[in-house]
Parts: structure tokens; C-alpha cells; sequence
């Protein structure tokens, strides 16, 4: 008796708020509508307020919005940069090498010349990074992780000592090579030049570049490393140039 006078109380509810739900359509709109219509609404209105439906609406792209702007964001100069180290390696650090030894002579004639500005060792500078020390460094850094994997101390100084006895006087000696060719020097002179300024250029960057190998082999990924060095010789530019040319470019190599 209880149970059934539960259900005749909740049906007749159930009818009283469908009626005052159609009255009330019916006010604002002069229409009625039967309880098929109320649950479709209702499922229309629960459907409606889902966050995907939300953002599928027309003229409102709220999650799509808010997921391209986070992409988009990660996308930049750099973004671009790593993806061309990632698919064109040599290339990528060929041109950045030559931009970087451009700036590096530019920067060192504002500061020590007191002639007029020299664009053609400017021009000799760009092309010894481009085509000679931007490619060879790009071999020598692969060439010393396959080799030498580990970043632990020991193989962190066996690539140091590397760098300082093989690689650093092989690209020196190419440098003042190339740089004397380029300036109509022959064969007798560039021997000459290498006597003199070779030995005393090393020994000048043996008190510098160490620390810096130390931090390039040891924290540095292997795809950066020629940048990290890089960014060390702008620098290194400001501290320890010297009145001849050729001993001013040679702390670059």
C-alpha cells in the first residue's frame, strides 16, 4: 500500500513539473511540447555542455585554440634551427661557423684597428668557417663520441688532450695557411708565418680553451658542441686580441 501510494505521489510530480515546463514554453515561445520533447532538450543540453561539443560549436574553438597555441609557441627561430642541425648537419654548421667568425673579425677590428675596416678578411674569415672548419669540426665532434661514448672524467680528458694535441694545431696550421694563400703569400712565406706565430698562438690558447674543452665534452650534446665553442671565441675576442692579424685570428681557431 505504502509502495503504491510512493508511485502515484511520484508520478503525479513528475506530471506537475512537465506541465509547469510546458506552461512555461509556452509563455515564452507559444508553443507546448510533450515529455519527448523535455528529454530530448535535456539530452541536447547535456550533450551541449561536454567540453568536446563545446569546442565543436561554430565560430568557438576554445581546446583546438588553447592546443595550437601551445604549439605554436614551442615554434620558433630556435625550433627551426635544431630541426636543421637534425636534417642537414653539416650545411646548418658550416653557415653558422661562417657567421660567427664573420662577427668575431668584425668585432675585432672595431676594437683594434685603427685603419679603415678590412671587408676582404672579413669575407676570408666567413670562408675558412664555411668551408673548412664548420665541416671538419662537425667530423671531429662525431668522430670523438663514437670513439670515446662516455662523459665520465677520465674520457672527458682523453678528449681534451685530443683536442689540444691533434685537432686545434691541425686547424691552426690550416688557418694561417689558408689566410696567408688567400693574401698572394707562397710557399716560403707560409712556412715562415707557421714558425713564427704557430707555436706562440697555441701556447696562447692553451691558457684559455681547456676549460672551455672541459665543459664541451663534459655537459654539452655532441650536435652542439661546435656551437658552445663557438660562442667562446666571440667572446674569447674581447680578452685576448693582439695587434697582428694574423696572431688576433688565430685565438678564433
Amino acid at each position: 500500500m505504502g509502495s503504491s501510494s510512493g508511485n502515484t505521489l511520484k508520478s503525479l510530480s513528475n506530471r506537475c513539473l512537465l506541465r509547469l515546463s510546458s506552461d512555461t514554453h509556452s509563455l515564452f515561445h507559444g508553443k507546448t511540447f510533450n515529455e519527448a520533447s523535455l528529454t530530448t532538450q535535456r539530452r541536447g543540453f547535456y550533450s551541449f555542455s561536454s567540453p568536446n561539443k563545446l569546442a565543436s560549436c561554430k565560430g568557438s574553438h576554445p581546446l583546438r585554440s588553447f592546443s595550437t597555441s601551445s604549439s605554436s609557441s614551442k615554434v620558433g627561430f630556435l625550433g627551426w634551427y635544431l630541426a636543421k642541425l637534425e636534417s642537414n648537419p653539416i650545411i646548418t654548421k658550416s653557415v653558422t661557423t661562417s657567421l660567427i667568425f664573420a662577427a668575431a673579425d668584425f668585432t675585432s677590428q672595431m676594437i683594434t684597428s685603427a685603419s679603415s675596416y678590412d671587408s676582404i678578411r672579413t669575407l676570408r674569415m666567413a670562408g675558412y668557417g664555411l668551408l673548412l672548419l664548420g665541416p671538419s669540426q662537425h667530423l671531429w665532434f662525431n668522430l670523438l663520441s663514437k670513439a670515446l661514448p662516455k662523459r665520465d672524467m677520465l674520457t672527458t680528458f682523453k678528449k681534451m688532450f685530443l683536442g689540444q694535441a691533434v685537432f686545434g694545431p691541425l686547424v691552426t696550421t690550416v688557418f694561417f695557411s689558408y689566410n696567408a694563400a688567400l693574401q698572394g703569400e707562397n710557399a716560403e712565406e707560409i712556412a715562415a708565418r707557421l714558425t713564427r706565430d704557430l707555436l706562440p698562438t697555441l701556447i696562447s690558447g692553451a691558457m684559455f680553451w681547456p676549460t672551455c674543452d672541459f665543459v664541451t665534452y663534459k655537459f654539452v650534446p655532441v650536435h652542439l658542441q661546435f656551437l658552445f665553442l663557438h660562442m667562446d671565441n666571440l667572446f674569447d675576442v674581447h680578452g685576448k686580441l693582439k695587434q697582428s692579424e694574423h696572431r688576433v685570428v688565430g685565438l678564433l681557431t
